[in-house]
């Protein structure tokens, strides 16, 4: 197990932990979610540039990451919505996007392809980050709220614009 798949899998470790302090009332568990997420999304940025910096991609860490990464924004969107945060509509089209893909990979899998993540999927995923760190840290204010509406419109449109990308690039995956 080389270090990019040791930091995907931390990645998901830290999940249940983000969780526990997005839930809890003290005002400072928020920053205690915030931190941990943050910490999680910068793994995502670390484990790829030293996979390919030190020539450790893996099937394993192409498989995992996207997971891993799916897993952390998807857990916070959910919470997310049920703090009333962020819509719940645009939480189920951002998760369905990612079921879809998921798919899609499994189906590649099958055929001996590895589908990884590629630039409009990644982009999408910084994006939501960033998006979900805003919704935590709830900041207020009469500035703020308007980024975080953008940031949520954003990423929806990046979801949106990621799948058609995905399934154009690899329609070949599809046929029979």
């Amino acid at each position: 197990m080389n270090l990019p798949n040791k930091l995907t899998i931390l990645r998901a470790i830290m999940i249940p932990f983000f969780l526990v302090f997005l839930y809890m009332s003290p005002g400072w568990a928020k920053w205690v979610a915030f931190a941990i997420f943050i910490a999680a999304s910068l793994t995502d940025m670390l484990d790829g540039k030293i996979a390919r910096k030190y020539n450790l991609v893996t099937n394993f860490g192409k498989f995992m990451d996207p997971l891993a990464d799916k897993l952390l924004v998807c857990s916070a969107l959910i919470a997310l919505s049920d703090l009333g945060r962020i819509p719940a509509w645009i939480v189920i089209v951002i998760i369905a996007r990612d079921f879809i893909i998921s798919g899609f990979r499994l189906v590649a899998a099958e055929k001996g392809v590895v589908i990884a993540a590629g630039w409009s999927g990644k982009i999408k995923t910084t994006v939501q980050m960033i998006m979900v760190a805003f919704l935590i840290a709830d900041l207020g204010g009469k500035v703020i709220p308007v980024i975080e509406q953008i940031l949520i419109y954003l990423a929806l449109a990046l979801t949106i614009i990621s799948l058609l990308d995905y399934l154009i690039h690899n329609k070949d995956v599809l046929k029979d």
